[in-house]
């Protein structure tokens, strides 16, 4: 028997407030995300001889412990060993034996928002395995727990939610906890011209998140004005966005894109940098419209939109820069688990 789950990795289209929780608690959160065709992978294969393993293959890392009721949090494959604690303590109250392989389609650090789409998809696929009886909204809280109060890595909720549900969705989150996921019924054609429309660029270079978030937490503690603009202005931005994905007002993304990158950009030191800013100048140079970095900042991949045939003139522009242009769909599934 193997018990298999995949997640999908998110671009968020717009929003802010949901990374930086004094922000979040005093005025709320909201973000536009889409789920996108690359995706984190979990597969367990249950065993009978007192040890776990843990591979991921994508980082090339392969342990084998002894079965215990909790793993020591040591630096090695943290997210695997977290999750596995939380299950154990919670749901089956005794030492698992069995082998987990992970992978995942883009690099630590891109801005996709992959180690919580990884959490989500590990713990689907535990929840398959043990019946936990979980609704998406309890799937998604108990993958933001794990990883941000359990493991205390610094970060937001967006994540988790828009993996556990996929699709478009336009996500608000107040004090306490309380997010409210609202799907958005966008037309088939909107969403072909938007994924034609939005280039997805990897720099080729990565960056931790969890700094980047730390700054705009003692920016908002400190009071900071800028700060604290650019995220009223980056929830504005996300309803601006909502509107006009809706109505199919498309032309007008790339000019919400960029009013949005502009705030965000005063949220914290190193969201972006004279790379990036050449990246962003360049592909507006040539013809995109708006764009932004995806997640934190300061590395990643990046998007742009680039409305009529502009697409591949901003493509060959970018190339000088070494990086590389990502295909992609939007995914609308989000967490699915099955057994074979």
């Amino acid at each position: 028997m193997i018990i298999r789950s995949k997640a999908p990795l998110r671009l968020g289209l717009a929003g802010g407030g949901t990374d930086v929780a004094p922000f979040s608690e005093l005025y709320g959160g909201a973000i536009l995300n889409a789920t996108i065709s690359m995706y984190a992978y979990a597969s367990i294969r249950p065993t009978h001889d007192g040890k776990i393993v843990f591979n991921s293959e994508d980082k090339k890392e392969y342990y084998t412990l002894d079965s215990a009721d909790q793993l020591d949090i040591d630096g090695k494959l943290d997210l695997h060993k977290g999750i596995y604690n939380r299950i154990v303590h919670d749901f089956s109250h005794k030492p698992l034996s069995f082998e987990l392989t992970t992978y995942v389609d883009a690099p630590p650090g891109s801005g996709l928002g992959t180690s919580s789409t990884l959490v989500v998809a590990i713990v689907g696929a535990f929840a398959e395995w043990l019946n936990i009886p979980m609704g998406d909204y309890d799937l998604a809280h108990l993958a933001y727990e794990i990883e941000r109060t359990d493991l205390g890595m610094a970060g937001g909720k967006q994540d988790q939610y828009a993996a556990t549900f996929g699709g478009v969705n336009f996500m608000e989150f107040f004090k306490e906890d309380k997010v409210i996921v609202n799907p958005l019924r966008i037309r088939e054609k909107y969403l072909d011209e938007l994924a034609h429309n939005l280039i997805l660029y990897h720099t080729e270079t990565s960056r931790l998140s969890s700094k980047i978030i730390e700054q705009q937490t003692k920016n908002i503690l400190a009071g900071n004005e800028k700060s604290l603009e650019a995220m009223h202005k980056l929830k504005e931005q996300a309803l601006m966005m909502k509107e006009a994905i809706l109505k199919g007002e498309l032309d007008k993304i790339g000019e919400i894109l960029d009013f949005g990158w502009q705030f965000k950009k005063n949220l914290a030191k190193g969201v972006s940098n004279d790379y990036i800013d050449d990246i962003y100048d360049t592909a507006m140079k040539n013809g995109a419209t708006g764009g932004k970095i995806s997640g934190a900042g300061g590395g990643g991949f990046m998007f742009f939109y680039c409305p009529g045939n502009n697409r591949s003139r901003v493509i060959e522009a970018l190339n000088k820069f070494g990086g590389q242009t990502k295909r992609y769909e939007f995914a609308s599934k989000g967490l699915a688990t099955w057994t074979i």
